[in-house]
């Protein structure tokens, strides 16, 4: 073999195995745990930016003063949402999704901050939620990474409904939810999925309109 042809060998020996280092690399970055532990990969969504910590969330926290998280009801809640444990944005508690829902009628309301229908749709929200009391709950959940913008967009509008921080959008996955946001999800106190209403809502009118029929909530 000539020197020529050995250089030549040599080079495509190493193009070879730099295509396959790339190839490896990409192919980690497409896996959908990214890593061993099951943690999100690089550019992969995560629940909360590493931004936001304890600390950097005590200010934006206060401020918000959004009310507790649903403590666990009766049964198990929604199959689909078994398994599903994501941060209270109030104040950093973890909550089991399923337990928290079961056995009480829930409006999930899907929003995040930059959504500028949601920021007209949150304080319909609550102001239904004032309106039905106790027979219905109404927690919000955080579509984006960003959680310290969501309090203080909350805090902006004076929402304090309990809100699930949920970057990687682990709710509306689980329960096939269309992309599009706002969108809030009927859950019946038994645990199964009323209805899924992929819009915007104006007013507590047109809230209770569309969901006291699906629960029997009392109008």
């Amino acid at each position: 073999m000539s020197t020529s042809t050995r250089w030549t060998v040599a080079v495509m020996v190493v193009l070879v195995a730099l295509g396959v280092a790339l190839w490896t690399d990409l192919s980690d970055d497409a896996s959908p745990t990214g890593s061993p532990t099951g943690a999100p990969g690089p550019g992969f969504a995560r629940d909360r930016r590493d931004a936001d910590t304890a600390e950097a969330l005590a200010g934006p926290r206060e401020r918000a003063d959004l009310r507790p998280c649903p403590s666990p009801g009766a049964g198990t809640g929604p199959e689909a949402l078994a398994g599903i444990t994501l941060e209270c944005a109030g104040d950093g508690s973890s909550v089991d999704v399923a337990k928290a829902v079961a056995g009480r009628a829930t409006v999930l309301n899907l929003w995040a901050y930059w959504c500028a229908p949601c920021t007209k749709e949150l304080p319909a929200m609550a102001e239904y939620q004032k309106r039905v009391g106790p027979d219905v709950t109404v927690l919000t959940v955080h579509q984006d990474e960003n959680e310290t913008a969501a309090l203080l967009r909350l805090a902006e509008l004076g929402v304090q409904l309990p809100t699930l921080q949920d970057g990687r959008r682990l709710i509306a996955a689980a329960l096939k939810v269309p992309n599009v946001m706002p969108a809030t999800v009927v859950l019946r106190a038994d645990g199964t999925v009323a209805e899924i209403l992929p819009r915007s809502f104006a007013s507590a009118d047109e809230i209770a309109a569309a969901v006291d029929p699906l629960i029997g909530a009392p109008g």
